[in-house]
């Protein structure tokens, strides 16, 4: 079931993938409501219900107005899935993505858009906590250590250009968003998807601005630093070289 409400056309549109985050839900939407209320005249937000099993989804219904809304199904399809799911649905001439959790705060979408707005010829915006100088404050030397490597990995194998891929905040012009995103298979890779994002805007040769950005709400981390590694390693090879193989006019 999808459940949509709101104009035809905004000015931006903010998706959030969420699945069973009934204890932070409440406290998200209201200070995601605030903030867009505060810095933008036309805006949506779309709330992402990835099969959540708790009251995620009522808790979303019932705090939504006509910038509020949620998509929701019953089957989880992973992060990548409900993004590319709310990519699709959004109706914003600039479209981003974050976490539920507010991971890097709401002042990065403002940030964003005025990159969007100072740069024309810019198609992408993502975060990079190395181009901030507290990029990676509050991490453990363990979780830093793993994700510069996973980096230095990704640039050198993958052939991300970019210094942070796996940021958890990215947008989007419209036109660009839609074609990257329906050639994505975001379903398949789950915390990979965010490479073949990438993989794809280079090989569509989008131009891509990276601003910088840091942690500003730390809670623990679902990923296995070993097994989810592997996992993604692994589709990384697969993701490369499919897109290698796709070819446009």
């Amino acid at each position: 079931m999808i459940i949509i409400v709101g104009r035809c056309v905004f000015i931006i549109s903010l998706v959030i993938p969420v699945y069973n985050e009934e204890k932070i839900i409440k406290d998200t939407i209201i200070s995601v409501k605030n903030y867009m209320q505060a810095n933008f005249d036309d805006y949506e937000v779309i709330f992402v219900n990835d099969g959540s099993s708790d009251n995620t989804l009522s808790i979303i219904n019932e705090l939504s107005d006509d910038n509020i809304k949620a998509v929701t199904y019953e089957q989880n399809k992973g992060k990548g899935g409900a993004v590319r799911t709310g990519i699709f649905e959004a109706k914003g001439n600039i479209i981003f993505y974050t976490d539920c959790d507010l991971a890097y705060g709401l002042d990065v979408i403002k940030q964003g858009y005025e990159v969007f707005e100072e740069n024309t010829d810019a198609d992408i915006v993502i975060g990079s906590r190395k181009k901030h100088k507290d990029g990676y404050a509050g991490y453990t030397l363990l979780r830093k250590s793993m994700s510069r490597v996973f980096m230095f990995v990704l640039k050198t194998y993958g052939g991300i250009k970019q210094s942070d891929s796996q940021s958890g905040i990215k947008g989007f012009r419209k036109n660009a968003a839609k074609k990257i995103f329906d050639l994505c298979e975001s379903e398949k890779w789950r915390w990979a998807f965010d490479v073949e994002v990438l993989l794809l805007a280079q090989k569509l040769k989008y131009k891509i601005y990276e601003m910088p950005v840091k942690i500003i709400n730390h809670r623990e981390s679902k990923v296995n630093p070993v097994k989810d590694s592997i996992r993604a390693l692994r589709d990384i090879r697969k993701i490369k070289k499919r897109v290698k193989k796709l070819k446009f006019d």
